[in-house]
């Protein structure tokens, strides 16, 4: 559509220059009337000629003269009007009009001034939830962090702080019974290794806990490589991955298995006694798929029925994502973990 360029005084005044030529020639012809009908009447063609053009001239200069100030009036109420509406589109909504008149030009300045008060009221409600939400991060971001604290406080307390009570005391024991009871000695040392390696575990999985939760920009697959890299210079478990390259994943998608993943690792570290993880992820038909086994001393699902803390986080982030979360494990057969998580194409 082509944008009408035409000047407004140029419009204004030939609107008006047709109107008095409208008119003059309805004087004209009306003057020809009354010359016809009244024949004896001293009415001549040059008078009605003469009257005609005064006439004319008389309506051009009047129209041009009301049409350039009608014009040069409206143009400086619309340009008035063009400057608020630029005013109010870089963000100055307490900005208003001073309006004086009550024909249409005033009624719409009157609705700018109110659009721009609702303009002005929205911004502060937006800036209020801002400040609300971040207000509310603060505090979210505060809470977790001391439900992290105290829940490593008890994995503390529960396991490694006993496990090194324990080192303790069969350490002072064997100090005392290496001259009097020398043939107990090994069962005791290997009593002593036992505990030492199970909480060396439990600290590694504690510091597993604290390494950082997001992928720091990385894609899912990357993250789960730095992730076996890192636990293959620590610990001597082996890892049997085959992670493939999973792209354009939504972002919590990716952060909850990568999660998912940190905990499955942690509860092997801690819980399992394996040398051998097997990490799987690959993508097939629109389905994310992740596998994670170990050759651990696995459990008896029956008779443990009261599923683990970090068992139920796992579960609950798959199924916060719309996934499929599977656990199968057997004494002594080690445990192995299923997740299948629909992936939309939008």
């Amino acid at each position: 559509m082509r944008k009408n360029s035409g000047n407004l005084t140029i419009k204004i005044v030939t609107n008006f220059l047709f109107v008095a030529i409208f008119i003059s020639i309805l004087f004209f012809v009306g003057a020809q009337v009354l010359l016809i009908t009244y024949k004896n009447q001293p009415f001549t063609m040059s008078l009605v000629l003469s009257l005609s053009a005064f006439v004319f001239l008389l309506s051009v200069i009047t129209s041009i003269y009301y049409g350039y100030r009608t014009s040069i009036d409206i143009k400086v109420k619309l340009q008035k009007m063009i400057t608020f509406t630029s005013s109010l589109r870089r963000g100055k909504f307490s900005d208003k009009m001073i309006v004086n008149e009550q024909d249409e030009l005033g009624i719409l300045a009157k609705e700018l001034n109110n659009l721009a008060t609702i303009l002005n009221e929205q911004l502060q409600s937006i800036q209020r939830l801002a400040d609300e939400k971040t207000s509310l991060r603060q505090q979210i971001h505060t809470a977790a962090v001391m439900e992290e604290r105290q829940r490593l406080a008890r994995e503390l307390h529960d396991s490694v702080s006993q496990q090194l009570f324990a080192l303790s005391m069969l350490s002072a024991a064997t100090e005392k019974i290496i001259d009097k009871k020398p043939e107990l000695v090994p069962l005791q040392m290997k009593q002593i290794t036992d505990i030492a390696a199970k909480a060396q575990g439990e600290m590694r999985a504690l510091l597993l806990h604290l390494r950082p939760i997001d992928l720091s920009g990385e894609t899912l697959s990357d993250g789960i490589l730095s992730l076996v890299r890192e636990l293959k210079g620590k610990t001597n478990l082996h890892f049997e991955a085959t992670i493939d390259e999973v792209n354009e994943l939504p972002k919590a998608v990716e952060e909850h298995l990568f999660r998912i993943v940190q905990e499955a690792i942690s509860n092997i570290l801690r819980h399992s006694n394996a040398d051998t993880i097997i990490l799987i992820l690959t993508e097939r038909n629109n389905t994310i798929y992740l596998h994670i086994g170990d050759n651990g001393v696995g459990f008896d699902m029956e008779e443990n029925k009261k599923i683990s803390y970090g068992l139920k986080t796992m579960r609950e982030r798959c199924e916060e994502i719309g996934g499929i979360f599977s656990i199968r494990s057997k004494q002594d057969k080690g445990t192995y973990i299923d997740i299948k998580v629909p992936i939309s194409q939008n």
